[in-house]
């Protein structure tokens, strides 16, 4: 392995044992609210950093728990560049 490989690993590391210690509860952001044409995804947004935590609380009953999910971390990317 070269030093280049190394320090990127630890480098991932570092950032996956800081994450670790974080708690999303700790990170939520008030919930929000979209409309789709299905009807509303009520969304729990974490930091604005960041979407990987971003899920769906509520959603219409027709809709999947996938595509709501998906619709949430899609608003926590539309806040991320808005800078909300």
């Amino acid at each position: 392995m070269n030093k280049q490989m190394i320090r990127g690993g630890l480098a991932l590391l570092a950032v996956a044992g800081a994450l670790a210690a974080c708690s999303p509860q700790e990170m939520e952001t008030p919930p929000v609210t979209v409309k789709t044409s299905q009807g509303p995804v009520t969304c729990q947004l974490y930091t604005h950093s960041q979407v990987y935590w971003d899920r769906s609380t509520d959603r219409p009953a027709t809709m999947s728990v996938k595509d709501a999910d998906n619709i949430c971390r899609q608003e926590g990317y539309r806040v991320q560049r808005l800078g909300l």
